[in-house]
């Protein structure tokens, strides 16, 4: 689960307006509003994966992103369509893409959670590694760069695959699963580089030092945040709701493929005739 992902989903209901003319009027304007504001939300989308993958084009040929995490996206993705294929294949083309929106269907303090999320991730990092480079500190650079690339990686993945029906609910909740993991991992690495191998001079300004411990509070906010969502969040609620609705599909898919058969094999009931 990433915050951009989730903001981007779009709403199930579309705007209606009132009809002047007849009843096949209005159907035709509800279609075209839904069409308009799907064209706005495809755009929106469009331009959100545009930017991350020039973000990870950068990152990947800065060289500040290690060969382990360079090739973990890859073998990610190829894990995904494996599980998509062999182990949760996608039954139900029709309903598979709003289970997001369905997972998703939380109160006001969840959003805020997510929002909190997407800042702390995605754009204060960002800033950081920004004001790293305008700064000359290398150092910042390189040790929130890997985070950025991985989480970068994630949201495009998880914006591919929430439009298309050939991925299903579990597969789709163990994307985010599997990058959050990894970038725990990467995370550790940060905090470790920022609080252990970076030192502070006796004669730094009041804006270095400012800058000295935004970096270490980042780092430590972050693993704490992404921890607490792979073990609160994504373990108990994210993934066993996706299994839910996985093999509730499945079971309805077999009950009426039963009842089908059930149904083509009774005899036909003739009346008799009577004397």
């Amino acid at each position: 689960m990433s915050g951009v992902s989730l903001a981007a989903t779009p709403s199930a209901v579309p705007e209606q307006k009132v009809a002047t003319t007849t009843e096949g009027t209005t159907i035709i304007k509800q279609k075209n509003v839904a069409k308009r504001s799907s064209g706005g939300i495809m755009g929106s989308l469009r331009m959100i994966e545009l930017q991350l993958v020039a973000f990870i084009l950068v990152f990947s040929a800065s060289g500040l992103v290690s060969i382990l995490d360079l090739i973990f996206p890859a073998f990610a993705t190829l894990y995904i369509l494996a599980l998509s294929q062999f182990a949760f294949p996608s039954h139900d083309s029709s309903s598979s893409p709003s289970f997001q929106q369905e997972i998703f269907k939380g109160s006001r303090l969840f959003r805020m959670y997510v929002i909190v999320g997407t800042a702390l991730g995605l754009f204060l990092p960002l800033a950081y590694v920004l004001g790293g480079f305008a700064r000359g500190d290398e150092h910042a650079v390189r040790s929130a760069t890997p985070h950025l690339f991985l989480l970068s990686c994630q949201i495009l993945t998880e914006n591919i695959i929430s439009g298309l029906s050939l991925f299903s609910p579990p597969v789709r909740a163990l994307v985010p699963m599997i990058y959050t993991v990894r970038r725990i991992f990467v995370d550790v690495d940060w905090i470790n580089d920022v609080w252990l191998n970076k030192t502070l001079s006796a004669t730094a300004s009041l804006q270095d030092i400012v800058w000295y411990w935004f970096g270490k509070g980042l780092a430590v906010a972050n693993l704490g945040y992404f921890s607490m969502n792979l073990f609160c969040f994504l373990i108990p609620r994210f993934l066993p709701g996706a299994f839910e609705k996985y093999f509730q599909q499945k079971g309805e898919i077999i009950a009426k493929s039963a009842e089908e058969k059930r149904r083509s094999s009774s005899p036909i009931n003739k009346p008799q005739k009577t004397d």
